[in-house]
């Protein structure tokens, strides 16, 4: 595989316009993946999910996409009807469309023009493959005191490839008192792909993060979605997972509670059968005093699905009157799924209020029998439990626009 990743990255560089100082650092980061190569289950991070295997057993012969150059035929029939929205539209990791129509445009700046920068405390290789081959990076502020007025949907689709590797970055800042709502829709028409998606959030003082992570369509690929997030003082992130369309997906969250006051509220949903297996790591870090989080999972398996939540809440010594809390439940449909939980709490301040906790079983005889003879049948009554079960997950969303667009996307009823 060295040989190929070597030949396919100069592909890269050769129809890019990265300076001298960026190829150096993007020739670092390949060389750093090289020496770690996929994450497998030798890793405690990916002792559920071996990425490696995974790759093998369902994709084969990788190789990286590098026809970056060439555009993409855009399909307008992939936007979310009913919703005035800004847009986003990558296809094969390459943005075919930016649209800010409904904002004012001296309010959002975005770049496409700043530096890679070395960060020697990187050790995710999944992280150092996208810094090297992430075709362009773009980077988007929200200028201070504006709200954003209407959602900004992120479109990642792939077309006509096939056993490929497709990396892609942005970055957002949030100045003081801004605020940003993001819906990320995944929507392929390729089958066999492993998509790497990175973003990165710099969280300003009063700020406010709405990021949404939808991925409900039918697909056989794999995906990788790491988010990065800073928070400053009195800034609210929150984030919502729908996890049940791909073959494989892995959705991990680094949240840094650097500023007092500030909170991060992270809420998701697998719903998955036919031998899917799916991910969710967060790792929330109080690092200053007076901060919260609040972490709800809830799963439903069936049919030889897998489904892995772990969650960490991290409390440095400084960060007295921190308040943690996290809670993971799973609702096995049969005997062949399976559910795994590794909940951590790390805390070394004396003056906190933390709590994790986890459950799995199966759907309670009684109360289908109940709704059973209240006249619904075995199906309509196995329904309404599910509804029930994942509704609590869903009502923690904040906006009431995008939290009825997702309960019409998966059928949920109150």
């Amino acid at each position: 595989m060295e040989e190929k990743i070597k030949n396919d990255f100069e592909k890269i560089i050769e129809n890019s316009k990265f300076s001298n100082k960026d190829i150096e650092l993007k020739r670092d980061f390949l060389n750093k993946f090289i020496v770690s190569g996929f994450p497998n289950k030798k890793l405690e991070n990916w002792k559920f999910s071996d990425l490696n295997q995974i790759i093998k057993k369902n994709i084969g012969d990788l190789s990286f996409y590098t026809n970056y150059s060439i555009p993409n035929k855009l399909n307008p029939s992939i936007y979310i009807d009913g919703l005035e929205h800004n847009k986003i539209v990558f296809i094969n990791g390459r943005i075919e469309k930016i649209d800010f129509k409904y904002e004012e445009k001296d309010k959002i700046q975005i770049s496409d023009q700043f530096e890679l920068k070395k960060d020697t405390k990187v050790t995710n290789s999944l992280i150092n493959l996208n810094n090297a081959f992430a075709n362009k990076y773009f980077k988007i502020v929200i200028k201070k005191n504006y709200s954003i007025r209407k959602p900004l949907v992120i479109y990642h689709t792939t077309n006509n490839i096939n056993s490929k590797n497709i990396n892609l970055r942005l970055d957002f800042v949030l100045e003081k008192n801004s605020s940003l709502k993001i819906v990320d829709i995944f929507n392929d028409q390729s089958e066999k792909n492993f998509i790497n998606v990175f973003y990165n959030f710099e969280l300003n003082q009063d700020s406010i993060l709405k990021n949404y992570k939808i991925d409900q369509i039918e697909n056989n690929n794999i995906k990788y979605s790491f988010n990065n997030i800073v928070q400053q003082e009195n800034s609210v992130s929150e984030t919502f997972i729908l996890s049940s369309g791909s073959n494989f997906i892995k959705n991990e969250i680094n949240c840094d509670l650097i500023g007092k006051y500030s909170s991060a509220f992270i809420n998701g949903i697998f719903s998955l059968k036919q031998k899917k297996h799916h991910e969710i790591k967060t790792n929330i870090n109080h690092l200053i005093d007076n901060t919260k989080s609040y972490q709800l999972i809830k799963s439903v398996l069936e049919n030889e699905s897998k489904a892995v939540y772990q969650g960490k809440i991290f409390v440095d010594s400084k960060a007295q009157k921190t308040d943690g809390y996290q809670l993971s439940k799973a609702i096995l449909l049969n005997e062949t799924t399976e559910f795994n939980a590794k909940p951590e709490l790390e805390i070394y301040a004396d003056d906190v209020k933390c709590s994790h906790g986890s459950a799995s079983g199966s759907l309670n005889d009684d109360a289908i029998f109940y709704l059973m003879s209240r006249g619904l049948n075995y199906t309509e009554a196995k329904k309404l439990l599910i509804n029930g079960f994942l509704l609590e997950v869903v009502e923690k969303i904040t906006d009431s626009q995008i939290k009825n667009l997702i309960k019409n996307m998966i059928g949920l009823k109150e």
